[in-house]
């Protein structure tokens, strides 16, 4: 196996070697471009993003700034939508379902490197995949570190670091991030807290 191969299989790879700086590079061009963009282009969005990420829906949008590692690694769903200051580390997939809810300064990230000084040293590094379901969404400056599974319709709370997975229909939070409770029927009422909706909600 080359470097790349063993990236994609989840296996200790060096990152600089067999084409993945060369990878790595021509993402950048693509996000400094997607960065730069004047406002007064925002109808470019969408399209500028469908040529950085693998795999979207039709409808996808991402505040500037946003910064991926290689983009073709990470799949999005319909109805995708994620605040400033997005960073996915996607040297593994990053896969995420439709209508999720991204708040600002969110990190995903699929990489990591060996606890040891020494074998931390000889430049292995690994990528574990990261899954999120429908309907989620994610508090700003939460984590999601490698490995964890994150169900549908859950939400993630302001400032967590996510390091186990999340079953479905669950509210959590924390670091280490833990389910506080279920979601349930009652909460389609309200908007925040107890203040319930004043309109109709369909």
């Amino acid at each position: 196996m080359n470097q790349r191969e063993r990236m994609l299989a989840g296996l200790p790879y060096k990152a600089w070697l067999d084409g993945l700086e060369e990878e790595r590079f021509a993402c950048k061009q693509k996000i400094y471009d997607f960065n730069q963009l004047s406002p007064k282009l925002n109808e470019s969005v969408p399209e500028m993003l469908k040529k950085i990420i693998g795999k979207t829906g039709e409808n996808i949008w991402i505040e500037a700034p946003f910064h991926c590692d290689y983009g073709w690694n990470i799949e999005v769903g319909e109805n995708f939508f994620a605040n400033y200051n997005l960073t996915i580390l996607d040297v593994a997939k990053v896969t995420i379902g439709k209508n999720a809810q991204i708040a600002p300064n969110v990190s995903i990230y699929t990489a990591g490197h060996p606890i040891h000084p020494d074998t931390r040293n000889t430049g292995y590094e690994y990528g574990i995949p990261i899954t999120i379901g429908d309907n989620v969404w994610i508090g700003g400056n939460a984590v999601i570190l490698p490995g964890v599974t994150i169900g549908n319709n859950v939400v993630i709370g302001a400032g967590s670091v996510v390091s186990k997975d999340i079953p479905d229909n669950k509210i959590a939070m924390g670091n280490p991030c833990k389910i506080v409770r279920e979601i349930t029927e009652e909460d389609r009422i309200y908007y925040f807290k107890k203040n319930e909706f004043d309109v109709p909600i369909e």
